[in-house]
C-alpha cells in the first residue's frame, strides 16, 4: 500500500514547492517571463517575414501581410484616402482612369485589451469646442467615431510597444470597410476574393500605401462583363497640429469643408465653412520680412510632378500652366510658391503615393480633365492634389480654336495643329485645373466684367491678358472678335480675379491670429473692390437652370446678344470653309461631318446664352451695409433685346447653318456608343429648334417671371404675357397674314405647340411614381456604360467631373436625356420657385396660349397649300385633345 502512496506525496510535494517557488519569484522575472513568451510569439508569427520600415513596420509572410501599430498612434487621426491606378477597357471607356480618388475618410485606430483587438473607428471630424467649457464634454459624447473594423491581436514587439495584426481582409476584397470602390465608382457590386488580392504594401514615414487588384463583374439585360481594377489605399498621418482655418465668404469662390463650433457662452451653434487651402506659411527665420511685405519664400512649396507617361512634347506646356500661378502668389507675399518638376530618378517616388502631387495623363477617348485635392476635414489643409489630364482633351480643344477662332487665327483652321499652337491651349487648360487643386471654384460670372465691344481691342485684349479676369470661368477663346480688328490675345489667361482669390485665401497674417480675426481682415479686402465687376464671383449654376445670364459657360462679355451677334457673324464666314479645314484630297468628309456638327452646337450655345436673359436674375452675396441687392431682375430692355435676337436667329433657323453647302458631302456627325451618327438636316433642325424652345418655355423660367410681376408690378417688368404673344406673333405670323407656310415655317409651329403641349402635361402630372435616388441613377448609368463601351468601344460620358470640357448643347441634350444633371442642381445656386407649380400661373398661361392659338388655326385652317392646311388640322386636333376640347 505504502508504493502506491509514493505517487501521491511526490506530486503534493512538487506542487508545494511550485507555489512556495512562485511565491518567491521576483516582479522582475515574472516581466522577463512575460517578455519571453512576447517574443516567442512575435518570433514564430514572423519568421518567415519580409519587413519594410516606415509610419508603421510592414511585414509579409508569403501572401499574408502584418501591420506593427505602435501604441503611441492609437488614438491618432489618420486619412486614409482610396485612388483608383489602374483600369480594364470597360470603365476606362465610361470615364473611370488612373489617379482619381475614390473615397476619404478619418479614421483612428484604437486598442481594446478586452477584447485582444485593434478596432479602426471612422471620425467625421466636424464638431469642436473649447477644452476648457463644459459643453466640450457633450461634444465628445455627442460626436463620437464609429468601429467599423476589427483585427485580431496577433502578437506583442518585444518591447510591447506596438501590437501587430493582420490586414489581409480589409485590402483584399473580404471587407468593404476600408475600400468599396466598386459602390463609389456607381458598379454596386462587390470584389470576387478568388479573383481579388493585394499586390503590394509599402511603408513611408508619414504615410503607408497599399495596391490591390479587385475584381468583380457587371450585368445588363443578357450580358456580363468582367471587370478588375487596381486600387492604391495611402494611410496618411494627419500632423497633430492642424493648420489654422480660413472661413469662407460666398462673394470670393472656394471650395469648402464643413465645421460646426461650439461654446458655452453661444446661444446657438455656430456653423462656419473651412476654405479648401494649402499650408503656405513663411519659413520662421523670413516671417518679420514677410509681414513687411517682402516677397519671401514658403517654408514648404507646393510640387506638382509630370507623370512621366506624359508625351514629352506636351510636358513644357502643362508646366508652363502651373508656373503660370507664380504670379497669383506673388500676390499673397509668396515667391517660388508653385512648382512644377519632371519625375527624375527619387527612390522613394510613387505616383500612388499620397504625399506627391501629380498631373495624372490618362490613355483614354474621354475629352476632359479635372483637378481634385485630398483635404484634412478637420482644418480645410489641402495635402495632395492630383490633376487627372485625359489625352483627348486636345479633340476638344482644337475644336473649341476652330470654330470661335479660325476665322480670325489662319493656325486654327486644320484637323491638327502644330505643337506651338496646341501647347498653347494646353497650358491654358492646365491652368485652369491647377486652380481647382489651389481650391478655387469655377468663376463663371468673371467673362461679364468685360464689355463686349472691348473683346475687339487688340490694345484692351492684350493690356488684360485674355477673354475674362479669371481664367476659372468657362470663357473658351475670343468669339466676339471680327477679322479686321487684329486681335491676337484670344485665348483665357490668369487674371485679376484670380491674383486677388489667391491673395484673399493665402496671404499670411500670422501664427496667433483666429479664424474670426482673419475673417474681418479679408471682409476688408473684399470692401476694398466693392462695385469692381473685376473683382465679381459669379457662382456656377445648373446649366439646365442657369438664372444669372452674367453666370453662364462659354460665354463672353456683357451682353449676350451682341456677343451672339458677334460669334455668329464669324460662324457664317466658318461654315463654307468646313470641307477645306477638314479634307485634303482623298480623305473622306468624317472630319467634316463633325466641324459641321460642332458648328451647329455653337450656334446653340449663343442662342441658350440669350435665352438666359429672359426670366433671369442678376444674383450677388450682400453684407450688411454694402448696399447691393440680392437678386434684381435682368431689365425689360434687356429681355426685349433677347426676344429680338431670337426672333431673328431661333423663331427662323439660319438658312446659311441649316442649309449649307458642306451637305452635299456629309450631314452633321456625331459619334455614339453604337458608331458615328449622321443627323439628317431636317431632323437636326427639328431636334434643335425644340429644345431651345422647351427650355424657353421652362417652367423655372416662367415662373421667374410671375415673380418679378409679382414683386414688381406688370408695367415694369417683362411678363409671361409678353413672352407668349412675341414668340406667337413671329412663329404664327404668316398664318395671321393667310399665307402658305414653308416646311420651316411649319416646323416651328409645331415645335412650339408641342412644348407647351408637353411641358404643361409634366406641370400636371402628379408626382406619384417612384423614382431613382441619385445614387442608383449614377450607378444604372455606369453600369449600362460599362456594358455599352465594352461591347461597342464607345467614348461614353457618364460621371460627372468636375471640369466638363464636352460642348455646351451636347451637354445640355445629354443630361436632359439621362438625367445627371440632378446631382448638379443640388450642389450649384437655385433660386427655388417651383413649389406647387400646379397652382401657379404657369398652367393658365401656357393652357391660355394653347387656347388663343387654336382660335387662330381654327380660323386659317382652310387657307393655304395642302400641306398647310393638313398642318393646321394637325395642329388642331393635338390641342383639342389636351385640352380636351370636344
Amino acid at each position: 500500500m505504502i508504493w502506491r502512496l509514493i505517487p501521491v506525496v511526490t506530486a503534493l510535494s512538487c506542487f508545494l514547492f511550485s507555489a512556495i517557488h512562485a511565491q518567491q519569484t521576483t516582479p522582475k522575472e515574472a516581466k522577463d517571463s512575460t517578455k519571453k513568451n512576447t517574443e516567442k510569439g512575435y518570433a514564430a508569427l514572423l519568421k518567415r517575414a519580409k519587413t519594410a520600415d516606415g509610419l508603421f513596420k510592414v511585414h509579409q509572410t508569403e501572401a499574408d501581410y502584418y501591420f506593427e501599430i505602435p501604441l503611441s498612434l492609437m488614438e491618432k487621426d489618420f486619412l486614409l484616402v482610396n485612388k483608383i491606378s489602374s483600369v480594364p477597357m470597360a470603365i476606362n471607356e465610361a470615364g473611370i482612369n488612373k489617379g482619381m480618388n475614390t473615397s476619404n475618410k478619418v479614421i483612428r485606430f484604437s486598442l481594446n485589451k478586452n477584447a485582444g483587438a485593434v478596432w479602426v473607428k471612422t471620425i467625421v471630424p466636424q464638431a469642436e469646442a473649447p477644452a476648457s467649457d463644459a459643453i466640450a464634454l457633450s461634444v465628445k459624447d455627442n460626436f463620437i467615431g464609429s468601429v467599423i473594423e476589427s483585427f485580431k491581436i496577433e502578437a506583442y514587439s518585444p518591447d510591447s510597444t506596438a501590437v501587430v495584426v493582420k490586414v489581409n481582409k480589409v485590402f483584399d476584397g473580404s471587407e468593404k470597410s476600408f475600400n468599396d470602390v466598386f459602390t463609389d465608382i456607381g458598379l454596386g457590386t462587390s470584389p470576387k476574393t478568388a479573383l481579388s488580392g493585394i499586390e503590394h504594401i509599402k511603408s513611408f514615414p508619414q504615410n503607408v500605401v497599399v495596391r490591390s487588384l479587385l475584381s468583380t463583374s457587371v450585368t445588363e439585360g443578357q450580358s456580363t462583363i468582367a471587370v478588375s481594377v487596381a486600387v492604391t489605399t495611402n494611410l496618411l498621418l494627419l500632423p497633430e497640429q492642424a493648420m489654422q482655418p480660413r472661413f469662407a465668404d460666398n462673394r470670393v469662390g472656394f471650395f469648402t469643408t464643413p465645421r460646426w463650433y461650439f461654446s458655452d457662452t453661444q446661444q446657438k451653434m455656430e456653423s462656419r465653412d473651412l476654405i479648401t487651402r494649402w499650408r503656405l506659411e513663411p519659413k520662421p527665420e523670413d516671417r518679420a520680412r514677410y509681414l513687411a511685405g517682402e516677397l519671401t519664400e514658403p517654408a514648404r512649396p507646393i510640387i506638382f510632378y509630370i507623370d512621366p507617361s506624359t508625351p514629352v512634347q506636351w510636358r513644357t506646356y502643362i508646366m508652363a500652366g502651373i508656373n503660370d500661378w507664380q504670379q497669383a502668389f506673388e500676390a499673397a507675399g509668396f515667391k517660388n510658391a508653385i512648382q512644377a518638376r519632371l519625375v527624375t530618378d527619387t527612390a522613394d517616388f510613387d505616383g500612388d503615393d499620397v504625399r506627391y502631387s501629380l498631373v495624372t495623363y490618362a490613355a483614354s477617348p474621354k475629352s476632359n480633365a479635372m483637378g481634385p485635392a485630398v483635404v484634412d476635414p478637420r482644418s480645410g489643409e489641402i495635402l495632395e492634389s492630383d490633376v487627372i489630364w485625359w489625352h483627348n482633351v486636345m479633340t476638344s480643344l482644337n475644336y473649341w480654336m476652330r470654330i470661335q477662332t479660325g476665322i480670325i487665327d489662319t493656325g486654327a483652321r486644320s484637323n491638327e495643329f502644330t505643337a506651338e499652337q496646341m501647347g498653347h491651349a494646353i497650358r491654358f487648360v492646365a491652368a485652369h485645373e491647377i486652380g481647382h487643386t489651389l481650391g478655387l471654384k469655377h468663376n463663371m460670372g468673371a467673362s461679364a466684367a468685360y464689355a463686349t465691344d472691348s473683346l475687339r481691342s487688340a490694345a484692351y485684349t492684350a493690356r488684360m491678358g485674355g477673354t475674362a479676369p479669371s481664367i476659372m470661368d468657362y470663357a473658351r477663346f475670343n468669339y466676339v472678335a471680327q477679322p479686321e480688328d487684329k486681335v491676337t490675345t484670344i485665348t483665357p489667361n490668369i487674371g485679376v480675379y484670380d491674383r486677388y482669390a489667391i491673395a484673399w485665401g493665402y496671404r499670411w497674417l500670422g501664427d496667433t491670429v483666429t479664424p474670426w480675426q482673419a475673417l474681418k481682415v479679408q471682409q476688408q479686402w473684399i470692401a476694398a473692390h466693392a462695385g469692381d465687376p473685376l473683382y465679381h464671383y459669379g457662382e456656377q449654376q445648373n446649366s439646365l437652370n442657369t438664372i444669372d445670364p452674367r453666370a453662364q459657360s462659354e460665354d463672353l462679355g456683357d451682353n449676350a446678344m451682341k456677343a451672339g451677334e458677334y460669334g455668329l457673324r464669324n460662324l457664317k464666314r466658318l461654315v463654307p470653309q468646313i470641307g477645306a479645314w477638314t479634307a485634303d484630297a482623298g480623305d473622306s468628309y468624317y472630319q467634316a461631318g463633325k466641324l459641321y456638327m460642332a458648328a451647329i452646337w455653337q450656334w446653340n450655345t449663343y442662342i441658350d446664352h440669350v435665352i438666359t436673359n429672359i426670366g433671369g436674375y442678376y444674383l450677388e452675396q450682400p453684407v450688411q451695409g454694402d448696399g447691393q441687392k440680392a437678386y434684381t431682375p435682368v431689365p425689360k430692355n434687356i429681355q426685349q433685346q433677347a426676344i429680338q435676337f431670337l426672333a431673328k436667329y431661333l423663331f427662323t433657323l439660319p438658312d446659311w447653318l441649316f442649309n449649307a453647302a458642306i451637305q452635299e458631302k456629309t450631314f452633321a456627325v456625331k459619334d455614339t456608343p453604337l458608331g458615328p451618327y449622321e443627323y439628317g438636316p431636317y431632323n437636326m433642325k427639328r431636334e434643335q429648334q425644340y429644345g431651345l424652345l422647351y427650355s424657353l418655355l421652362g417652367d423655372e423660367r416662367l415662373l421667374r417671371l410671375l415673380e418679378t410681376e409679382a414683386a414688381y408690378g406688370k408695367e415694369k417688368v417683362f411678363t409671361v404675357s409678353e413672352l407668349l404673344n412675341a414668340c406667337r406673333k413671329q412663329l404664327f405670323a404668316a398664318t395671321q397674314q393667310g399665307r402658305g407656310l414653308t416646311m420651316e415655317q411649319r416646323l416651328g409651329q409645331q415645335n412650339y405647340v408641342d412644348a407647351l403641349i408637353v411641358s404643361a402635361d409634366k406641370l400636371m402630372e402628379k408626382i406619384s411614381k417612384k423614382t431613382l435616388t441619385e445614387d442608383e441613377a449614377a450607378t444604372t448609368n455606369l453600369r449600362g456604360a460599362v456594358i455599352t463601351a465594352a461591347q461597342a468601344g464607345s467614348n461614353q460620358r457618364n460621371l460627372p467631373a468636375l471640369c466638363d470640357l464636352t460642348p455646351r448643347a451636347f451637354r445640355m441634350q445629354y443630361n436632359t436625356a439621362n438625367g445627371s444633371n440632378v446631382a448638379e442642381a443640388a450642389a450649384l445656386r437655385n433660386i427655388h420657385v417651383s413649389a406647387m407649380a400646379r397652382t401657379s400661373g404657369v398652367a393658365a398661361a401656357k393652357r391660355g396660349e394653347l387656347y388663343t392659338v387654336l382660335q387662330l388655326l381654327e380660323k386659317s385652317r382652310n387657307t393655304g397649300d395642302t400641306d398647310t392646311r393638313n398642318h393646321y388640322l394637325d395642329l388642331i386636333l393635338r390641342i383639342r385633345q389636351h385640352l380636351q376640347l370636344h
